[in-house]
């Protein structure tokens, strides 16, 4: 008892009304003297709770639609007070003013008003001005008074003030979380004004976000790496929800965040299958199921353990054979209740359920010192509609190759460059990622396709600087490609395409993949 500070004097303005009746009550037993204002006055008089209003006590009317109730001399003195300090104490009772041990405020709710699509006008009005001023002078007097800024914290505050008072710990504890609420608080509004201004990553000039952690990893990449995983951006798998497995590690996130991302490039059903960020899989069929069984068809062997990610609701169709192979984690916007059964008789795998199909459109990379900040890699460029692309060699293609082909420059935004995709019949049938030169990964995606490669079409996230990988491709025997050129050797790969005889297509765009 010796080290807490009783509570003789509190100021209560709360906007969120919830156990205010059951806070105030305990105030009340303790006899604590209560100022407040407007409606949290009113709603604690109107349950027979003794207390005053600020205005009566300031003798200043509360003015502009409550605009200005607490912005007055006799309030922030008794909040800023040092009680540790005899000039302090002086101070204020010459001027006849008390000071508080106790703030509880809670803020206009601007955040939830900007959400709901309320005008411009709406919005502005729901900035708190008060709130926020005696939040902060609370929390930076925290030697002498406690500040509350939150519901979530009311069945502490009853425990401690029933305990004698708060402790120097507890006062410095409430403070911070002041602090916290109240930079979160001036973010969101700096950046919806921002985003009011400015439309393009151009005009960013600054940059803020405030990250709340939202579970704690067991460990990161390698086990002796700590990791946690926070929240803060636009919505997306950090905001999926588990229904079943094993606890989510940071390569689960990683990949799952790749495989959905792969999906979700494409508009007809989809899956995607990544190991290790990488697509070992991904097709697009007449239904979901479809579509798992060919991207599962691309590369068995590399699936085994792999992240499932479909862009549409998981059948049974696609349950029972996805069930038959060890699978890390399977991402959906939806699962049908006898698909999730099925899926749930494997004690490991991860069921992740994410509603929300659309993506962000800036993407932010860590670097030294600070964050690269970039407009999302969408297939939205001009030269990724194909009626833009230039056909520089071979005859005309049938609308099958050109929909594979279409296909293929899709998915391949999904591969780490260096990247070369094989496609046939909607579905990759082999893929060469992440190698240092673009004939490597020519090698690996032909390797990979084995005896599919005949009849396929093929993308490069990037154009070919030498003959030499193209030569690759149309030995093995694919029979088109697409690919961005702009190379100051094109006419050698020209002419290694016209050679071969097939139709090479350019679309002046390029799809790299580097993270």
């Amino acid at each position: 008892m010796a080290n807490r500070k009783p509570i003789r004097r509190a100021l209560v303005s709360v906007y969120d009304k919830n156990r205010l009746l059951e806070l105030g009550q305990c105030l009340a037993d303790a006899g604590v003297e209560i100022l407040s204002t407007g409606s949290t006055a009113k709603t604690l008089a109107g349950a027979g709770i003794a207390v005053t209003e600020v205005s009566s006590y300031t003798g200043f009317p509360e003015i502009m639609g409550g605009r200005v109730k607490t912005l007055h001399p006799k309030i922030h003195s008794g909040i800023l007070a040092d009680q540790n300090n005899p000039e302090h104490l002086k101070a204020i009772a010459d001027l006849d003013i008390a000071p508080f041990d106790l703030v509880v405020i809670n803020l206009y709710p601007f955040a939830s008003t900007i959400a709901s699509g309320a005008d411009f006008a709406e919005c502005i009005e729901q900035i708190d001005i008060g709130g926020p001023s005696m939040l902060r002078g609370a929390a930076k007097n925290h030697g002498s008074v406690a500040v509350v800024c939150d519901e979530s914290q009311y069945d502490h505050v009853i425990a401690s003030i029933n305990a004698g008072g708060f402790t120097d710990d507890e006062r410095k504890g409430l403070a911070l979380e002041v602090f916290r609420t109240t930079a979160e608080y001036d973010l969101t509004i700096a950046s919806w004004l921002g985003s009011t201004m400015s439309h393009s990553v151009e005009d960013l000039d600054w940059l803020g976000l405030i990250w709340k952690r939202e579970n704690s990893l067991r460990y990161g990449e390698n086990p002796h790496q700590k990791a946690a995983i926070y929240r803060g951006g636009p919505a997306g798998i950090v905001n999926a929800v588990q229904s079943h497995g094993k606890e989510m590690s940071f390569n689960n996130y990683t990949d799952a965040d790749a495989a959905w991302r792969a999906a979700l490039d494409h508009s007809e059903p989809c899956v995607a299958i990544i190991k290790h960020a990488n697509p070992c899989g991904v097709a697009v069929g007449s239904d979901i199921a479809d579509a798992y069984a060919k991207a599962h068809a691309c590369d068995p062997v590399s699936a085994f353990g792999g992240v499932v990610a479909a862009n549409r609701i998981v059948t049974v169709a696609m349950a029972q054979p996805l069930s038959q192979i060890f699978t890390e984690v399977i991402i959906a916007p939806e699962y049908e209740p006898a698909a999730l059964e099925i899926l749930m008789k494997k004690p490991s795998i991860r069921i992740l359920t994410c509603p929300t199909t659309n993506i962000s459109p800036l993407e932010l990379r860590p670097v030294s010192g600070g964050v690269l900040v970039q407009q999302t890699d969408l297939i939205t460029a001009e030269g990724d509609d194909p009626k833009n692309w230039k056909q520089v060699t071979g005859a005309p293609v049938s609308a099958d190759v050109m929909k594979d082909l279409a296909f293929a420059w899709r998915s391949v935004r999904a591969v780490k460059s260096n990247a070369i995709l094989l496609a046939k019949d909607g579905a990759a049938v082999g893929i060469g990622m992440g190698q240092v030169n673009r004939v490597d990964s020519a090698k690996l995606a032909v390797d990979r396709a084995g005896d599919r490669v005949a009849g396929s079409v093929a993308a490069s996230d990037a154009f070919f600087p030498f003959a030499d990988g193209l030569e690759i491709l149309t030995a093995a025997g694919v029979r088109a490609i697409v690919q961005p050129g702009g190379s100051v050797r094109d006419e050698e790969v020209i002419a290694a395409a016209n050679k071969a005889g097939v139709a090479m297509f350019f679309t002046g765009t390029r799809h790299f993949s580097h993270a």
